[in-house]
């Protein structure tokens, strides 16, 4: 059998020898515009455990391509989770890129507590597209004030793109206390066949349980 060649980097340095080399702060800072995805990616995931680097990962992260790269951003910058990420990370739902925008979503349904105090802010948005990834974030947040949120959304969100998203949202989501908003929200939008319907679905699975 042949000897198996080492995994080598574009640059020559075996990466193992690479891991080893440059392994403060400021190193993998340095590294993650090195020319070398490989390099990127180990330098994302290493400051992961770097709270200080959340600002050098957001910048990387706007203008990373390598899909490998941009997740170990991502999951770098959810590791160091809070509130000056959220920030850092909000602006990109405005991204023409969907895999970025839906990393992003990603992370920030993983931070409920940074998130919730910004919520407000998101879905009163004046671009109903950013509205309606903020209603995305809310399907899987953790938070318990999650339908309440969307129910007051409902009672004067005049989008109809944005009101089917929430309707859809809270038909999983959902309790009791959400059926006044649908009810409402159906016979508001009565003339626009989808809303009415998806609304008169989303309480029939709340009444059934199956919410």
């Amino acid at each position: 059998m042949g000897l198996v060649k080492r995994q080598e980097t574009d640059q020559g340095m075996p990466e193992r020898e690479r891991r080893r080399h440059g392994r403060a702060p400021e190193d993998l800072v340095r590294q993650l515009t090195d020319p070398d995805p490989a390099a990127r990616r180990w330098a994302a995931r290493d400051l992961a455990a770097h709270p200080g680097a959340a600002d050098a990962l957001a910048d990387a992260l706007e203008g990373e391509r390598d899909p490998a790269v941009r997740q170990a951003l991502l999951d770098a910058l959810a590791a160091i989770g809070g509130g000056a990420v959220a920030e850092r990370l909000i602006p990109l739902l405005r991204s023409e890129d969907a895999g970025l925008r839906n990393g992003v979503i990603e992370v920030l349904q993983g931070m409920p507590d940074a998130v919730a105090p910004r919520m407000a802010r998101l879905l009163e948005d004046e671009d109903p597209d950013v509205r309606i990834f903020a209603v995305d974030i809310c399907r899987s947040l953790p938070h318990p004030d999650t339908p309440r949120w969307l129910a007051g959304l409902l009672g004067r969100e005049r989008h109809v793109n944005v009101v089917g998203t929430a309707i859809d949202v809270l038909a999983e989501i959902g309790g009791p206390e959400e059926l006044p908003a649908l009810r409402a929200v159906a016979e508001r939008f009565a003339d626009e066949p989808f809303v009415a319907f998806s609304a008169k679905v989303a309480i029939r699975r709340i009444e059934e349980g199956r919410a």
